[in-house]
């Protein structure tokens, strides 16, 4: 797969940490930003790779040259004046003939490409975005898909908005080269705006939605940052070829007040000192899985659609502090029957339900997790008896049985990253 790398970005806003060089070109743990990502590239032989320059573009020429130092082959664009995001694509029009991947040069990455691939493959869009949560998404483009992964809205920052799914866009595309009929003339393009929102009503933009480590440079706080997650070797672990840790979350009662079945997305509200508590899982490099029963959806209580909309909210109040889940898994199957309304279509016995371990088995296969080295933290025994079966270690809030008990979600993730 070619791989083309937008590498003329000018990094205004990080100015005071290197302001005479490309932002490609900034040095994190003694190397440019450009190169640990050639480097990353190479160790799953993606070694084709076109870099498009343009401010100060000289510099990273001249440190790269033809790639043969550094194991791969380069070639470049140079943009003589500023074509946007994408607007130096039409100079690889005749060049291309396969899915190739489109990257931003200016971050931080360690993603199992051929995972991505193989999704892209299955999917069958024009273009599948890599999508990822982070912990400002209130200052960044959210992107909406549907359970198949289709892109069905994309939220700039400047947009209206209430509450969303805490997922962005990374600046990791794989295209197909359909993508080249929006190109016919040298001209300036915004790729978000001009050409992949474009393909929302055509039903051909596709999120793959990653845990993996995805940071770009945009502020000096976020540079330090990067720089201390390589040095903890963070950043490679994270890529989902790696056996993956866990820290699966029940809902009601853990992260949102218990108030009974809950049926309006009013009664949402976040227990304190949850945001701090999922925030330090984030940056542990343990994955933050929510799984719930929801079985007001079998009870004809809830819709789907109202149960995702509380999902929602409680992943816009967790960002809103600085926090984020990797996903949510919820059983919407009910065994009882006779309420009005109920779904008979969901009335069996399950394999998700909870005391039964499917929804974490579900998510140790889709993120190549380790369960025993995971947990499972719940204000009931269903969710202590679910994370057994799983083969997880089990922590029981406010409980007092004859199992690891902590009185609140902050303080049983301060015991579990004690125990490193």
């Amino acid at each position: 797969m070619h791989v083309v790398i937008m590498a003329g970005g000018k990094g205004t806003r990080i100015a005071s940490v290197a302001s005479d060089i490309p932002k490609p070109m900034i040095p994190v743990c003694g190397k440019p930003i450009l190169e640990h990502e050639i480097e990353c590239l190479k160790a799953q032989g993606l070694t084709e790779i076109t870099l498009i320059v343009g401010h100060l573009g000289h510099i990273i020429t001249e440190h790269f040259k033809d790639g043969s130092a550094f194991g791969v082959k380069i070639d470049y664009i140079v943009e003589d004046t500023p074509l946007g995001t994408a607007g130096a694509l039409v100079y690889l029009k005749e060049r291309i003939t396969e899915d190739f991947l489109l990257l931003n040069g200016d971050i931080i990455f360690d993603v199992d490409f051929h995972r991505f691939l193989q999704y892209h493959k299955e999917h069958g869009g024009v273009a599948t975005i890599l999508t990822h949560p982070n912990n400002h998404p209130y200052d960044s483009g959210v992107i909406m898909a549907d359970k198949d992964g289709v892109v069905t809205r994309w939220l700039h920052k400047e947009d209206e908005r209430t509450y969303y799914k805490n997922r962005v866009n990374a600046g990791i595309h794989i295209l197909s080269p359909e993508v080249f009929r929006f190109f016919d003339e040298v001209k300036k393009v915004d790729l978000d705006r001009e050409i992949l929102k474009v393909l929302i009503p055509e039903r051909k933009l596709i999120a793959y939605d990653s845990p993996e480590y995805i940071k770009d440079m945009g502020t000096p706080e976020r540079y330090q940052m990067v720089i201390r997650d390589i040095e903890s070797g963070l950043v490679r672990a994270k890529n989902l070829s790696q056996k993956q840790k866990a820290v699966f979350l029940d809902r009601d009662g853990t992260i949102n007040v218990y108030k009974g079945f809950i049926c309006n997305i009013n009664e949402i509200e976040l227990i304190d000192g949850v945001a701090e508590a999922i925030a330090k899982l984030n940056e542990s490099g343990y994955l933050a899985i929510i799984v719930t029963n929801q079985p007001v959806i079998a009870r004809g209580e809830c819709t789907f659609e109202e149960v995702e909309q509380m999902h929602e909210k409680i992943e816009t109040l967790l960002g809103e502090k600085g926090a984020f889940v990797d996903d949510i898994f919820y059983c919407p199957h009910h065994t009882d029957k006779g309420f009005e309304g109920e779904r008979p279509e969901l009335k069996f016995d399950c394999d998700c339900r909870k005391p039964k371990p499917g929804m974490l088995i579900q998510a140790a296969e889709k993120y190549n997790i380790d369960l025993s080295q995971s947990y499972m933290i719940g204000d009931g025994m269903n969710d202590v008896e679910a994370g057994r079966r799983a083969g997880c270690t089990s922590i029981l809030l406010g409980g007092n049985a004859d199992v690891i008990c902590r009185q609140n979600l902050l303080e049983a993730v301060d015991y579990i990253l004690n125990q490193k």
